[in-house]
């Protein structure tokens, strides 16, 4: 449950032992960290699409290490999520009763999926070894199949029976032989013709037709990918950096700056401990869904993570009275022997996505479009050439130095900035290992909805307890609403790679992805 592995020149995270061992193939050949995340993530692509895929997005941090690509200990924000289409047309949606995005089954919440033009910029920038190469595991494994793994199964029942989602037929038990000839053609486009292969090749073609003009073959000839500067916030003695919007990722620095200035418990098991965390990112997200958009700016300040901060109290439980408005992804990271270290999420959003199978790959598409508003005049509303708000967080620590501390992330929806704000802390407060800080149970918000409603109305959050976490009675004496659940998927799959000083790596793939691992080299 709470194995470290500890490497000296190069580790792999990720959900799944398949991914994980292509991405360490990569590294033993002389690829580098960047080169060995696009093989695990394209692996993932096809025995995950449950988590992620093709037809998803992809936001990466990548750490420069002195010499490499002209760095200086630099860090790098990629933000690969797609864009609407020039079709998408909101008063269209409202005038057919739609007060909120459509959740499932409706190509108008599909961006075009940012995943490959992601790997492309990566590719551009730091790769070593030719595309076709990282690319190579994954066709074999979609061509020839894989054993389907114990968390697929459920959802693979449910898309089996979609148009398009044939080839899960074959997923009725764990172990069960899975193919995808279809991602494996698409796979190889990408590997021979670069991003064109893919967006204007064979599943271009079956993306314009699935979207009846949501979509033009101009929208899908403009790469999605885009090189951002990060965020970043002073937290337990080390900086901590995560994605700019339209990503969330400054809910988690927000977040972090808040906790680091009040007075955590010595012990991660005393229930305050989780009541400040908790309250830090109840302060911290509550308006989320009015300030959150691909053009927000100055949502990190210092003098506003100090308003927030004064709002927390230790003794109970703050009543918000926000007012209401009318996932899941797969991470992993990589280290390699000269330091550069990779921070990649990709995601469907909610586990298989839409529901949507583009009809000649049979690639399932993400629904990222949720993130948008249907209210008119709001800044994140739907309309053509936008790219909605993203739950995706990836994170990044280096020390005051700037050195590399640790690459980390999770799945988890809204949860994410949540379940990295108790890993963190537990790391970097608590001095714990990466493998007791992944392992260890957690708290998250939660409405008992989506997960991607939780600041719909935030003083209607309950706090999810893990099974074997100890905080219950002391959260409910403080005010909380307080449910129990099982130990397991629902409080995200965390994976981190720490750089001890001399170099020496230690990392850990979360216990609940089941079959996920961390090698190292």
């Amino acid at each position: 449950m709470h194995n470290t592995r500890y490497a000296p020149s190069g580790m792999v995270c990720s959900v799944d032992h398949l991914a994980s061992s292509a991405g360490a193939a990569v590294l033993d050949r002389g690829g580098s960290a960047a080169d060995a995340a696009i093989a695990v993530n394209a692996v993932l692509t096809v025995t995950a699409p449950h988590m992620c895929g093709l037809g998803g997005d992809l936001f990466a941090l990548v750490y420069e290490p002195p010499g490499e690509a002209g760095g200086s200990g630099a860090v790098r924000a990629l933000n690969a999520s797609g864009r609407t289409g020039s079709g998408a047309d909101p008063d269209r949606l409202r005038a057919e009763g739609h007060d909120r995005m459509p959740h499932l089954h409706d190509i108008r919440s599909v961006p075009v999926p940012g995943c490959v033009d992601g790997w492309a910029a990566l590719h551009a920038r730091y790769g070593r070894l030719p595309l076709a190469d990282l690319l190579a595991p994954a066709v074999r494994l979609a061509r020839d199949g894989f054993p389907a793994s114990p968390l697929l199964v459920p959802g693979a029942r449910v898309a089996a029976r979609r148009p398009g989602g044939g080839d899960f037929t074959a997923a009725g038990a764990p172990g069960d032989r899975v193919t995808r000839p279809g991602v494996a053609r698409a796979l190889q486009a990408v590997g021979a013709a670069g991003r064109d292969g893919f967006y204007l090749g064979e599943f271009g073609g079956g993306l314009l037709e699935l979207g009846g003009g949501e979509y033009t073959r101009a929208d899908l000839a403009v790469p999605a990918a885009d090189w951002v500067e990060p965020l970043r916030v002073r937290a337990f003695g080390h900086d901590v950096w995560s994605m700019p919007p339209n990503s969330q990722g400054y809910l988690l620095l927000m977040a972090l700056g808040i906790a680091d200035g009040l007075e955590l418990p010595a012990s991660a098991g005393h229930p305050s401990w989780a009541h400040l965390l908790a309250e830090a990112a109840r302060v911290s997200g509550h308006d989320r869904l009015s300030v959150l958009h691909e053009n927000a700016k100055d949502l990190l300040t210092p003098e506003e993570i100090a308003r927030r901060r004064a709002l927390v109290d230790p003794a109970s439980r703050l009543r918000l009275r926000a007012p209401a408005e009318p996932g899941d992804t797969t991470y992993l990271c990589v280290v390699d022997g000269d330091g550069m270290g990779v921070s990649l999420i990709q995601s469907n959003a909610s586990g298989f996505g839409s529901m949507l199978f583009e009809p000649r790959t049979g690639i399932n598409l993400h629904n990222r479009g949720i993130g948008f508003s249907l209210r008119p005049g709001h800044p994140a509303e739907y309309g053509p050439g936008r790219r909605p708000p993203h739950t995706l967080t990836p994170a990044l620590i280096t020390r005051p130095d700037g050195s590399l501390r640790s690459v980390l992330g999770t799945m988890g929806g809204d949860a994410q900035p949540q379940i990295l704000l108790q890993v963190i802390a537990r790391l970097l407060r608590h001095g714990e290992e990466p493998g007791p800080a992944v392992a260890a149970p957690r708290w998250r918000l939660g409405t008992g909805g989506t997960g991607f409603d939780t600041w719909d109305a935030p003083d209607d959050t309950v706090v999810d307890v893990e099974e074997g976490a100890p905080w219950a009675n002391g959260l409910a004496a403080l005010g909380h609403p307080v449910a129990a659940r099982p130990y397991g998927s629902m409080f995200g799959h965390a994976h981190v790679i720490d750089v001890r000083p001399g170099g020496m790596l230690a990392g850990a793939a979360d216990p609940r992805s089941l079959v996920g691992a961390a090698i190292g080299r």
